[in-house]
């Protein structure tokens, strides 16, 4: 009995999770689907690829992590297996899986017809390809069954924080529940970067030279979240509604 996750922007309106849960039960009836969550900003592949980051490896090895955020399903993108650290990543080549590349991973096309529904639709691969892909994978059978290996897997831009001199750039790439700006620099590339001296941290119209350790420290706080990544909040508030910031808003990281 094997462990599937799933993250999507589906939502929870229409039937497309519980469709990708039954054909996944039809072939394996004994997996545990998890949930992660189906509200990533729709098409929004670069929030999905730091979701995942958060949370696939707090589950056992042997998982397999679905994730379809797909804006351009039934095109020529590849479909993909992406295997790292005993995990196996289902989903679109379109740069989704581009945190995973630290992890020296193997990536294997889903190109075996065998291994679909028939006829695959155009539109919903996650019923059609990742969710079959999924189910056995979770039942034991190897990357290689499904189609040739590749090396040249699709990655997003600037996901990573740049540094330029004395400054560390970096950006808000989403929003949680609460409206805290999460940013793409972690708290550990911070402290390397300001090798424990002073340093100043600026989003739009705010500033903070230390990083605090709760939400309740003062109106508006700076800290490493349980993530690991550097985010802004505001106690007992929303900080994405209360300044105005938006996705992509510029976070510096300043030596003096």
């Amino acid at each position: 009995m094997g462990t599937i996750t799933f993250l999507t922007d589906f939502g929870v309106k229409d039937p497309y999770v519980g469709v990708m849960k039954g054909v996944i039960l039809g072939i394996d009836p004994g997996a545990r689907v998890v949930d992660m969550t189906h509200e990533v900003e729709p098409q929004d592949i670069r929030e999905a690829a730091f979701l995942l980051d958060d949370y696939w490896r707090y589950f056992p090895t042997g998982t397999v992590h679905v994730v379809v955020v797909d804006p351009t399903v039934g095109s020529s993108r590849r479909p993909l297996i992406v295997s790292a650290k005993g995990h196996h990543f289902v989903g679109p080549d379109n740069g989704v899986f581009t945190l995973l590349m630290d992890n020296a991973p193997d990536i294997h096309v889903i190109e075996n017809r065998n291994f679909m529904l028939s006829p695959v639709s155009s539109t919903f691969h996650g019923r059609d390809v990742f969710s079959p892909a999924a189910a056995r994978l979770s039942r034991g059978y190897f990357p290689q069954a499904f189609g040739r290996r590749i090396t040249d897997p699709v990655l997003l831009d600037g996901i990573h924080p740049v540094i330029n001199g004395r400054t560390l750039n970096g950006s808000v790439v989403r929003f949680d529940r609460f409206g805290n700006a999460i940013t793409n620099i972690k708290g550990r590339a911070l402290r390397s970067f300001a090798a424990e001296g002073p340093f100043e941290i600026r989003i739009g119209g705010h500033s903070f030279t230390s990083l605090g350790r709760t939400y309740c420290e003062g109106d508006i706080t700076c800290l490493e979240g349980s993530s690991g990544y550097v985010e802004f909040g505001v106690f007992k508030g929303d900080f994405k509604w209360e300044t105005g910031t938006d996705k992509g808003e510029p976070v510096t990281v300043t030596l003096p």
